[in-house]
Formats: C-alpha cells, structure tokens, sequence
C-alpha cells in the first residue's frame, strides 16, 4: 500500500489480493453500484483497474473507505454482496466519526447468530449489545424506528436458541392494531384477519429454516404466530415469546403479556414510540411499561436511533427529518 499526501487531501493505491476476477466482480456489483454507493455515503472517488483501486480525499475518509473495501472483499470469498449488504458495512464505517479522523471503529466481529439456514451478523454495536442482551435476560425490550434490525434480530435469536434445544417452542405475537386499518372489515376470523400484517414475522423464518420447516413447526405447534389477544390466560413455559408492534398494546395488554412469562421463557417486546396507531386517548401499553420497569433488575431495554437504521440511507434522513419537524411543532404548542 502506497500513498501520496498534499495538504488534507490524500491518494491512496490499494492492492487486493488475491486477484480474482469474479470476486472483484461480486464487489464492484453490476454497472459497478457498489463503488458508487461507496463514493456517494463516503465522499470520496475511487477508481480501479482489476484489483488495483486508486481512491481520492479526505485524508480520513480514504482511510476509511479503504477498511471498508478490503473488509468487504474478504466477504467476497463467502457470499454474493448486495447494495444492502454494502449499505451495512457503510453504516458501521462511523461517518460521523469520520469527521473527527476516529474512522479505526471497524465492525466488530464478536456476535453471531447462527441459523439453520443463514448465520447473522448484528451490526454496529447497539445491534451487538441487543442480541447480548436478549442471551442474558429473560426480559428485553428492543426500542426504535423501523429498519434497525430489532425484529428480525429477535426472530433470529428465537430461531438459534430453538436449534440449540434452549426453548422448546416459539412464540411470535401481534397486536391486532394496525395504521388505522379496521379489522372488521376482513374477511375470515380474528387468527385470518390479522395473517397479513404477521407477513415480516413468516419472512424473517422462512429465511432462516426454510418453508417447508416452518410449515412442519407451525403444524406441530412448535412455532406458534397468533394475535396478542389468544395470549390471555396462558402461562408460557420454555418459550422465546416476541411480542412485535408493541406500541399498539394498551397499558392492560402489556401487563397482561408480561405476566404470562413462565420459566424457562426468554421474552422481547420490539416497537416504536412514535408510531402509535392506538385511538386517540388510548395510552400506548409499551410507553407506559418504559417507565414503570425502568429501574428492575433482570430487564433490559436496548433503544435504537436513526443512525442504526439498515434500510435505504434516506430512511434514516427521514426519521431524523420527522423528529425534528416534532420537536419545533412541540415547542411551538
């Protein structure tokens, strides 16, 4: 690795070795998408002949744009990238860090789940200490925006401990509330109605088991996907229970739900705080609970900001957008 310097501005040449065509195909991406993504979120230009790159600015920025490169060709020799899977390794990059030239905070490696089907690496370090948590607390509450990962990561940590003979069975519940959506006026009865908005839930395990498995699990009762309300009245023995959406619980559903935890049992109570769909006057359960366990031993609660965000990078820029324009509406009221 060579290097010129003038002022801030830096050019570095990097070599990837070893110098595979098709794996450098795989990190380039079609029309080269994953260099541009990586030029746009950094800021920095990159050229490349073969496994010969050239990468140009912020002196900082290049250095970091250089980890992320070579972190995501020692991928390549594993599995086909998408811009998805570069969005990640981006966001782990610490653009904000970047800035203050502490751009040596790579992803750590440390945290695995490990899946039938598909092995999943948590990203960034509150991703890491969720799925730390869920492993070492019978209670957990995953808060934050849509797209952090908190579901999916629940799912998976309930699909490994099922593997592992941790649990003996899986749990996944909904409330029966919905962006204002009436249920009423589906058709079907109350487990048909509510089917369509368990749809992430069935995704998230058909990646990880496969369909056919979690046909046969459902079937069995071994995975069990139903809304919240079947929950009253049950104890849950030797079950990792993930109550989803939970900001549409009211007070009496969450402490209805939290009292069902048996022994043996691992629960995580995923939602976000901002997009209550109760009725107006309805207190979110979820808000609520927030408050009232903040200070018990045995619970954790892992909250999630923009920047965990692992969707489309203007995702993240809209949820900062939305609590801004919140925060001068509340100042103005």
């Amino acid at each position: 690795m060579t290097q010129k310097t003038a002022n801030a501005h830096r050019i570095l040449q990097l070599s990837l070795e070893p110098n595979d065509p098709m794996r450098l195909a795989n990190l380039s991406g079609q029309q080269d998408e994953h260099l541009h993504l990586i030029e746009q979120r950094l800021e920095v230009t990159v050229r490349n002949r073969g496994n010969e790159f050239q990468l140009a600015g912020n002196a900082a920025r290049v250095k970091a744009t250089a980890n992320v490169l070579e972190h995501l060709y020692r991928e390549t020799q594993t599995q086909t990238l998408s811009p998805e899977t570069v969005h990640l390794y981006l966001q782990e990059s610490g653009l904000e860090s970047i800035a203050e030239d502490e751009d040596d905070d790579m992803p750590r490696e440390g945290v695995i789940l490990r899946t039938p089907r598909a092995v999943i690496k948590p990203r960034g370090q509150n991703q890491q200490q969720y799925v730390e948590h869920i492993r070492n607390h019978d209670i957990n509450f995953g808060i934050g925006p849509a797209g952090t990962g908190k579901t999916y990561l629940a799912v998976a940590a309930a699909v490994e401990a099922l593997n592992q003979q941790s649990v003996r069975r899986i749990l996944l519940v909904r409330p029966a509330v919905e962006a204002g959506e009436k249920l009423g006026f589906l058709p079907g009865d109350l487990a048909q109605k509510i089917d369509p908005y368990l749809r992430p839930l069935y995704d998230a395990l058909y990646e990880m088991l496969g369909f056919e498995q979690v046909n046969k699990l459902i079937e069995k009762q071994v995975i069990e996907i139903a809304p919240l309300a079947y929950m009253r009245g049950r104890t849950l023995n030797n079950a990792f229970v993930i109550l989803d959406e939970s900001q549409n619980t009211t007070r009496e559903q969450m402490k209805m739900f939290l009292t069902r935890i048996g022994f043996g049992s691992t629960a995580v109570i995923t939602g976000d705080v901002t997009q209550v769909d109760l009725p107006r006057g309805t207190h979110s359960g979820l808000i609520h609970v927030l408050n009232v366990l903040k200070d018990v031993d045995g619970i954790s609660m892992t909250h999630f900001a923009s920047k965990d965000v692992v969707r489309h990078p203007l995702v993240a820029r809209i949820i900062d957008a939305y609590e801004a324009h919140e925060s001068e509406e509340d100042r103005h009221s």
